[in-house]
C-alpha cells in the first residue's frame, strides 16, 4: 500500500528471530500504531513441538502472526483468515510485501470459510469484545475441531479474558495450558489429545 491508498496509515517495522518485517496498516485495522503487545508477546514464546505443514491464523489482522509463521516454515501452508475485508486487503499486501509466498489470505467469520482441517497448528491473538460465548464457540471449541490429533492451539488474549479461558478449560475438559503472562496479556497453550477419548 502506499499514500496513494484512502486507508493506509503508516508502515510498521518488525523484528522477530533475526528476520525483518514490515507491515502496512490502515487506520481501522486493529493495532494500527504497532504490533499488537500480545501479538508480540505470542510470537516470541510460540514453540510449536514439531514444525507444523498446515498453519491457520485466525483472526489475522493485517498478518503479523501469519506472516511471520509463514516465513519461519516456509513450507507450510499457511492460512489467514479475518471477518474484516480491509484487513484481509492489508494481509494480502503484507504477504507480498513480506515475501510469504506461503500465505494465503480469506476473508471469514470465525472458521465459516476457512478451509477444513486438519492443521498441524493454529494460532490466535483473541479478540476480546466479541462476547463470551463467541470466544468459546468460535476461537476456543471450533478451532480445537480443526486440530489433527496431537495438533496445538498457540493463542493470546488480553488479561480481561483470565477469568473465562481457565473455566472454558475446566468446563470441556481441555489440555490447557498458561504459557506466559505479562502485563496485559497471557499466552495459552491448547492440545489436541493424539488418541480421542
Amino acid at each position: 500500500m502506499s499514500e496513494t491508498d484512502a486507508y493506509y496509515k503508516k508502515r510498521i517495522p518488525y523484528s522477530l528471530r533475526g528476520q525483518q518485517f514490515a507491515f502496512d496498516v490502515g487506520h481501522t485495522i486493529f493495532s494500527s500504531f504497532d504490533v499488537d503487545d500480545g501479538t508480540d508477546l505470542l510470537l516470541r514464546w510460540l514453540e510449536p513441538a514439531d514444525a507444523p505443514a498446515r498453519i491457520l491464523d485466525l483472526g489475522c489482522g493485517c498478518g503479523v502472526i501469519g506472516i511471520t509463521m509463514a516465513r519461519r516454515y516456509p513450507e507450510a501452508a499457511v492460512i489467514l483468515a479475518d471477518k474484516d475485508l480491509l484487513a484481509v486487503r492489508y494481509a494480502r499486501h503484507n504477504a507480498a510485501l513480506n515475501a510469504a509466498a506461503n500465505a494465503q489470505v480469506l476473508g471469514s467469520v470465525g472458521l465459516e470459510s476457512v478451509p477444513p482441517g486438519p492443521y498441524d497448528l493454529i494460532i490466535s491473538n483473541i479478540p476480546a469484545k466479541i462476547g463470551d460465548l463467541a470466544i468459546e464457540q468460535e476461537f476456543i471449541l471450533g478451532p480445537l475441531a480443526q486440530l489433527r490429533p496431537g495438533g496445538e492451539y498457540w493463542f493470546v488474549v488480553v488479561s480481561g479474558l483470565n477469568h473465562l479461558i481457565p473455566r472454558i478449560g475446566v468446563r470441556n475438559q481441555l489440555k490447557l495450558k498458561e504459557i506466559k503472562k505479562r502485563s496485559g496479556h497471557t499466552v495459552y497453550r491448547l492440545l489436541k489429545p493424539s488418541v480421542e477419548c
